[in-house]
C-alpha cells in the first residue's frame, strides 16, 4: 500500500520505509490480491482517494478542455468525477506571490507538497506537471498554477474564451 500511495502522489507520506513484499505462498498471495482489490474499490466510496491513479484519458465532449493562463504559463484541465484534473505537461508559475504563504496557506502548502512529490518540477522559468493531477476544485488548481489566490470558475476558460462559470451557467439552463 505504501508503494501504491507513493506512485499516486496524492498525499504526503510520513512513513519513509520501503518495505519489501512479504514472502507468501502463491495461494496466500492470490488471496491478498483479491483483498487489496476489494479494499481499493471501497476506499473511494468512503472518500479516501490516496491510492487512486489518474489514467490519462481522451477528453470527451462532456469533459471540455479548459485553459488557465497567466504570467507566461498555460495549463490545461477538465472537470471529472474525482475533481478538477490538470493535465501532464501543464505549466505553473515558478514563484508564488509573497502573500500566498500567509493568506492562502493551504494552497501554498499543497503546491510545496506537489513540488516535493515530483508532480511539479522546476524548469528554468516555470514549473511543469509531470503527470495528470486531480485537485479538489478548479480554484485550488488555478491557485497552485498561478501562485496566488484565484477563482477557478473565472480563471479556467475554454478555447473560445468562455469562463468555466459561464459554461456551468449555460449547462444549468439546459
Amino acid at each position: 500500500m505504501i508503494r501504491l500511495a507513493k506512485s499516486a502522489k496524492r498525499l504526503p507520506l510520513d512513513n519513509a520505509n520501503q518495505p519489501t513484499e512479504p514472502s507468501l505462498s502463491e495461494a496466500d498471495h492470490a488471496d491478498m490480491q483479491v483483498f487489496l482489490e476489494n479494499l481499493l474499490g471501497m476506499l473511494p466510496v468512503l472518500g479516501v482517494h490516496a491510492f487512486e491513479q489518474i489514467a490519462p484519458v481522451a477528453v470527451t465532449a462532456a469533459q471540455m478542455l479548459l485553459f488557465c493562463r497567466g504570467k507566461g504559463v498555460t495549463a490545461s484541465g477538465y472537470e471529472a468525477t474525482q475533481g478538477f484534473v490538470v493535465q501532464a505537461g501543464s505549466q505553473g508559475v515558478a514563484e508564488t506571490v509573497p502573500s500566498m504563504q500567509q493568506h492562502v496557506r493551504g494552497m501554498f502548502d499543497l503546491r510545496q507538497e506537489l513540488i516535493a512529490n515530483g508532480v511539479l518540477q522546476r524548469n528554468v522559468d516555470h514549473l511543469h506537471f509531470t503527470q495528470d493531477y486531480v485537485f479538489s476544485s478548479p480554484s485550488t488548481a488555478a491557485a497552485v498554477i498561478l501562485g496566488r489566490s484565484a477563482n477557478g470558475r473565472l480563471e479556467w476558460k475554454d478555447a473560445g474564451g468562455r469562463t468555466l462559470k459561464a459554461l456551468q451557467d449555460m449547462e444549468a439552463k439546459m
